[in-house]
């Protein structure tokens, strides 16, 4: 059975250590569940989550170029999320509801929006500068 990143599978604990547990996938392979992937809660000891030979279902995270198998527990029990994509929109929507924007015009009431801000910033720092610059200093 080939393994591929993101497949969610069954398998057995097949050996349990300081910092996660080995687990037999289907196909022979063994992949490992680092101990911050066991549970959304804090794991001091992976013995009190796991047993040897517990059918467990995995995720699989990432495979690298040695062939090693990147496991999780928690991921595994995230229900999928399905994304939604926005309905459509006619001007009269983007007017009404900032969401219903295009990127577009988003783009260019930040650029708007950011130019006026610069502006207030410039004329502030101005006022406080007096226009009048330092007076030199010099010794008597």
């Amino acid at each position: 059975m080939q393994v591929r990143v993101g497949d969610v599978l069954e398998g057995k604990v097949s050996g349990i250590t300081n910092f996660g547990a080995f687990v037999q996938l289907p196909g022979g392979k063994t992949g490992l569940v680092h101990i911050s992937e066991i549970s959304k809660e804090y794991v001091k000891d992976v013995n009190n989550h796991l047993k040897e030979k517990q059918t467990v279902t995995v995720k699989v995270m990432s495979i690298d170029k040695n062939g090693k198998i990147s496991l999780s527990i928690k991921k595994a029990l995230e229900p999928v999320q399905v994304e939604e994509r926005p309905k459509p929109s006619n001007d009269n929507d983007s007017k009404k509801r900032p969401d219903a924007m295009s990127f577009e015009d988003k783009l260019s009431k930040f650029l708007k929006d950011s130019d006026e801000k610069l502006g207030d910033l410039k004329k502030n720092f101005e006022s406080k500068r007096g226009g009048g610059g330092y007076r030199r200093l010099t010794r008597v």
